[in-house]
């Protein structure tokens, strides 16, 4: 055995159990229990093996307990910094180009509902129903997710925008809370509601040119950015619940 197996075996047992599971694992062996102890305390299915191994490198190289928890919350520490930290990606819709490999727009769009746990907040332009999309956004419902989104309107949008409105593309998701900014005659006549956006639970941003409709997720060629982690995607979220309650985005309809 040397010192790199030690190690190797503090980080698996990490992998191996996760987070909290591995804390609890460093509080064990902080207080010197033994691995029968630990065995049954964490109950993990799975885990076993990354244990055992551990406490019978503790044992033959003759490592204090002690120190083989604090390289446990250590590894976990790095953990849950690498799961934190701010990951940015390319998104296209289009034609690929096999030598630059990108993620497409609309597997992409699909993947930030799916995030979704408590909260989804989106902003498009125009909207048509896109069965993929409605589907995740149906099961997210179903997850007792709440989803306000922020739509254009064909009054808003003045001629540009014909057809249906885009609020009806999500008629028949359950629960969603539709939004459309209520724009003042003097300053914002001939403004448009031009975002286009998702955001789940305040770490996960997808922003870009892209609408909610099927074409744009597939046919175009769009172009967005994938944010996971970091400030920005809590700041996209808290900018438009602040547009709500200040009254700059109202229900829809009226």
């Amino acid at each position: 055995m040397s010192r790199r197996e030690f190690e190797a075996a503090a980080e698996a047992v990490v992998l191996a159990l996760g987070l909290s599971r591995a804390k609890d694992l460093a509080g064990l062996l902080a207080r010197g229990r033994s691995r029968e102890r630990a065995l049954t305390e964490l109950a993990t299915p799975g885990i076993g093996e990354a244990v055992v191994r551990l406490y019978d490198i503790l044992q033959t190289e003759s490592i204090p307990t002690a120190e083989a928890a604090a390289y446990v919350r250590g590894y976990a520490a790095a953990m849950l910094r690498a799961r934190n930290a701010v990951q940015v990606r390319t998104v296209w819709s289009g034609p690929s180009t096999p030598a630059v490999p990108v993620r497409a727009t609309a597997q992409v769009l699909v993947e930030v509902i799916n995030e979704a746990r408590v909260e989804l907040l989106a902003m498009t332009y125009a909207a048509r129903p896109y069965p993929a999309l409605t589907r995740a956004l149906t099961e997210a419902a179903a997850r007792g997710v709440k989803t306000h989104v922020v739509v254009e309107t064909l009054a808003g949008a003045r001629g540009l925008l014909s057809g249906q409105e885009p609020a009806d593309a999500f008629a028949s998701v359950p629960g969603m809370r539709l939004w459309h900014w209520e724009r003042d005659s003097a300053g914002h006549a001939h403004s448009r509601q031009h975002a286009k956006l998702a955001v789940a639970d305040r770490r996960v941003l997808f922003l870009g040119s892209a609408n909610l409709t099927e074409s744009a997720a597939r046919r175009n060629i769009e172009a967005g950015v994938l944010v996971n982690g970091g400030e920005a995607p809590r700041r996209a979220a808290e900018h438009i619940v602040e547009l709500q309650r200040l009254g700059v985005l109202r229900p829809f309809p009226p």
